[in-house]
């Protein structure tokens, strides 16, 4: 998994210097200068940034740190503490308080917020009920300035680890997790839809991590997150570094009626998970065999390739703006994911899936319906192809998606599709070994083996990448 601080993205005349990006490059730079060499003092007042060396003797009540470390003041931050400590005062607390700035900051998560709060409030080891104006910048300031992905991850863990034993989490901490996540991707994808199949989805992810146990340690479930999810909870990450950067702006005009306005002309459309059948028949996205919230899972488990967003672009000029770039960048839904293939709609047989897919040269993921409530998925990162070789670019990947989450292939030249060339075996095959494949489906669409034991093939659906905007 590469680290988030290798490249830094470029938003050419569009990104505002207290944007999450330039303040994330601006804290890079004062780390690395303060390593180089702590009692440097610099300002620049063009990013909002001062790098100031302060040396002290010991940790306050409230948690601010004063032993010998440098101290990098970020101009949002210190507006925004400014402004939560005026509201605290109010209600009597010399601080700032936890839910003055739960209802201030992160008003429409307030489960996060709470966490986000205590995170900051045990890494400061404050011993009185709230952060003081200094700690809490310095807390702040230093969240932001985490660069590796492995140590967000372990940071959102944390925040949902058992109250009474930090060091592991329960299934209900790992739903919490995934259900901000969830609800944070909805409502700024443009497609804050509900999902009936929602809590079967979390379930197919808990009963892969926890297996029969009832809570696992933090570092066994960041390495599972790290190996299967970690784009999700660097997502949340993105809101979270954004809201603690423009959060000053809003309080400063008054309280935002509906928190941060984000606009997206490109994912402003349609719910992409309603399909039309031959008949011209609208059917419903509850009976498809991929769920709005099953497709989200898969968004945060394949490559970017699978569901990266069209370039966005303003309707009334031809760059973007900061705020249209972060919401792409927020988001990773894959609502340009659309209908190939359903065995339901076009008949179950080779010829039926071949007249549909073959041909179809972008990413395509196929998904496989058998018997006992078992769902598996072939992704395809590139076009298929009748041939005898096994074929497959670097993103190709089997998984189970039901009853439980698990990858079980990710490496190229795993996929097989003959219906022709005589003297090899017929059929759809995924997996490295031919003798062994993962997943074999005969010539003609009627038998299925998983892992060497036969079942009974319900249906197939196959979807595509849609380019165009709707």
């Amino acid at each position: 998994m590469g680290n988030s601080s290798s490249k830094a993205d470029n938003v050419v005349g569009s990104e505002s210097p207290d944007s999450p990006e330039a303040i994330l490059r601006e804290m890079a730079k004062s780390h690395s200068t303060a390593n180089i060499s702590p009692s440097i003092t610099c300002s620049s007042a063009s990013s909002g940034i001062n790098l100031k060396s302060e040396s002290k003797l010991s940790r306050s009540a409230s948690g601010a740190d004063v032993t010998e470390k440098y101290l990098t003041q970020l101009v949002p931050v210190e507006k925004l503490a400014v402004i939560l400590k005026e509201k605290s005062v109010k209600l009597g607390v010399n601080g700032i308080a936890s839910d003055v700035f739960v209802t201030q900051v992160f008003p429409h998560y307030a489960d996060l917020g709470k966490r986000l709060f205590t995170f900051l409030h045990l890494n400061s080891r404050a011993t009185t009920t709230y952060l003081g104006t200094m700690a809490f910048r310095q807390q702040c300031e230093r969240f932001l300035g985490i660069m590796d992905d492995a140590k967000v991850l372990e940071c959102y863990i944390k925040m949902y680890a058992q109250e009474d034993n930090p060091d592991f989490i329960d299934k209900e901490g790992v739903t919490r997790l995934l259900h901000i996540c969830y609800t944070i991707a909805m409502q700024h994808s443009g497609n804050g839809f509900v999902c009936s199949e929602i809590n079967r989805t979390f379930s197919s992810v808990t009963k892969s991590i926890f297996f029969s146990q009832d809570s696992m340690s933090l570092g066994y479930v960041c390495r599972w997150f790290e190996q299967n999810l970690m784009r999700l909870v660097l997502l949340i990450h993105k809101y979270c570094v954004h809201t603690l950067s423009t959060a000053y702006r809003g309080l400063e005009q008054g309280p935002p009626p509906c928190g941060i306005e984000l606009q997206t002309p490109v994912l402003e459309q349609r719910n992409p998970f309603t399909e039309k059948s031959p008949s011209g028949n609208v059917v419903d996205a509850s009976s498809s065999l991929m769920p709005l919230s099953q497709a989200w899972l898969l968004a945060g488990a394949l490559p970017p390739s699978y569901s990266r967003p069209q370039q966005v672009t303003s309707p009334n000029s031809s760059k973007a703006s900061a705020a249209q770039i972060f919401k792409e960048k927020l988001s990773m839904m894959p609502s340009h994911w659309t209908l190939l293939y359903n065995s339901n709609e076009h008949g179950l047989g080779a010829n039926r899936f071949l007249h549909h897919v073959l041909g179809y040269r972008g990413p395509t993921l196929i998904l496989i319906h058998a018997e006992n409530d078992q769902t598996y998925l072939v992704a395809a990162p590139g076009e298929w192809k009748e041939t005898h070789l096994y074929v497959g670019g670097d993103g190709s990947c089997i998984m189970q998606l039901l009853p439980k989450f698990v990858i079980l292939e990710r490496k190229p030249n795993i996929l097989y599709l003959n219906t022709c060339v005589r003297g090899y075996p017929k059929g759809l095959r995924a997996g490295s070994d031919p003798r062994k494949p993962i997943i074999s489906i005969d010539e003609h669409f009627e038998k299925i083996d998983i892992k060497g034991i036969a079942h009974v093939l319900l249906s197939i659906e196959a979807r595509k990448k849609n380019e165009k905007i709707i």
